[in-house]
């Protein structure tokens, strides 16, 4: 049985890509394939739509110039919320650092909104689950666990850090802990005290306790508002969690169950966030303590590092975006990176419109050399949070990395990003 439409090998059809994988860079990569003429389907392996994931996403200059080539026109100021620059404060809550660094901060679900609301509902395909991908000389086709098929001319693996795509026909690249973990939320900016919403709420604000790094900024709140009041503020912990007993015990639910990277926030066991919030009226800046303490549901996620040795994985199939490099939040760019990626697929098929192999190749040898880039940098922002599992002299070297001047122009800032 064919899920869509029949395959668009005949040179009297467009070309048919079949993009696994419905969030950022499965959309990135349909609307700017379909502006070049090409049929896509998007498969997507939940049933029903993403809405209400993630948190807060940090935004740069290419991904609006992507968005725009994919015929989504958008102010910044559209998008999310803006602030004037960066604060750190310390232990005392006095404030230790501060820069001018214009930003709009978005949340996940607002761009997922916006840019799903630009591709026909027929193109965007749920509960498609993938199976197997098979490839031959005139085309590909994608099996899914409900026994139907699709076939096409490009197989795009946009299906993020444990992406079936991957496994299927690169089994041996696995994502790899770095030995710390985040803890994020959102609090209403409504609920924090006058002295709180002044200090953070017009800002990017870190705390910067030893061996650790907690930040912050707002995002829109309820029904996309942005009016000061409105607002939501969205914060990041990262603090070290060996990797054994100690991220064993933060990562085992009520149940008793052990869950691999993180916890459904309503699964995470009481006396686990009562440890956490405790440390951060220790830890942080008062601040960002209240900001701890007034959020209802924080979660829990462990940070890993993904770099796959190849994007092209096959005669007619790629991946992009996290389904081959995750780098550590620290870069901020993971969602403009999977922008980039999109953009890239599409220059190179517009470049080679009747050699898809040498497409690929291209697109490749251009985004190999970015992603380990990418995954570099965040190794290098991040290696002071890892400081159980660092010699002496990494240790020293990490230093360079966490003071106040360095965070605050260092952390998701746009390095790299060029397709």
């Amino acid at each position: 049985m064919s899920r869509a439409a029949p395959s668009a090998t005949s040179p009297h059809l467009p070309r048919r890509a079949l993009i696994v994988g419905g969030s950022m860079a499965g959309l990135f990569t349909a609307l700017l394939l379909s502006r070049q003429g090409w049929q896509v389907d998007v498969f997507e392996r939940v049933g029903g739509e993403l809405s209400g994931r993630g948190a807060g996403i940090v935004t740069h200059a290419p991904l609006f110039d992507v968005l725009a080539r994919a015929g989504v026109s958008c102010r910044p100021d559209d998008l999310g919320v803006g602030v004037a620059g960066r604060r750190v404060f310390d232990r005392a809550g006095r404030l230790e650092a501060e820069i001018a660094l214009p930003q709009v901060l978005t949340s996940w679900g607002r761009l997922y909104a916006v840019l799903r609301a630009h591709l026909p509902a027929e193109r965007y395909h749920t509960d498609a689950n993938l199976v197997a991908v098979e490839e031959g000389s005139d085309g590909v086709t994608a099996r899914f666990e409900d026994g139907t098929t699709a076939r096409g001319d490009l197989l795009v693996g946009a299906d993020g850090l444990h992406s079936t795509v991957r496994n299927l026909l690169s089994p041996g690249v696995r994502p790899s802990y770095v030995g710390y973990v985040a803890w994020r939320g959102l609090v209403e900016e409504a609920a924090l005290s006058d002295a709180t919403r002044r200090a953070l709420c017009g800002h990017f604000a870190f705390s910067l306790p030893p061996g650790e790094q907690m930040l912050g900024y707002p995002v829109a709140g309820a029904d996309e508002a942005v009016l000061p009041g409105h607002r939501r503020f969205n914060f990041v912990w990262y603090r070290p969690a060996a990797s054994g007993e100690m991220l064993g015990d933060l990562l085992t639910d009520d149940a008793g169950t052990r869950h691999e990277i993180s916890i459904p926030p309503n699964r995470i066991r009481p006396q686990v966030i009562a440890a956490m919030r405790a440390d951060a009226d220790r830890l942080l800046a008062p601040q960002f303590a209240e900001v701890v303490r007034r959020t209802a549901m924080p979660f829990l996620q462990a940070i890993l590092d993904l770099e796959a040795p190849r994007m092209r994985l096959g005669t007619r199939s790629v991946i992009l975006g996290d389904a081959a490099f995750v780098a550590r939040p620290h870069v901020g760019m993971g969602v403009t990176k999977a922008a980039v990626d999109a953009a890239a697929l599409a220059d190179a098929l517009a470049g080679h419109p009747r050699d898809i192999g040498a497409a690929l190749d291209g697109f490749e040898r251009k985004r190999l050399a970015s992603g380990r880039a990418v995954i570099r940098r965040a190794r290098h922002l991040g290696a002071y949070m890892q400081a159980q599992i660092l010699d002496p002299e990494e240790r020293a070297m990490a230093e360079r990395h966490r003071s106040p001047e360095a965070v605050m122009t260092e952390t998701a800032v746009a390095t790299g990003l060029a397709a």
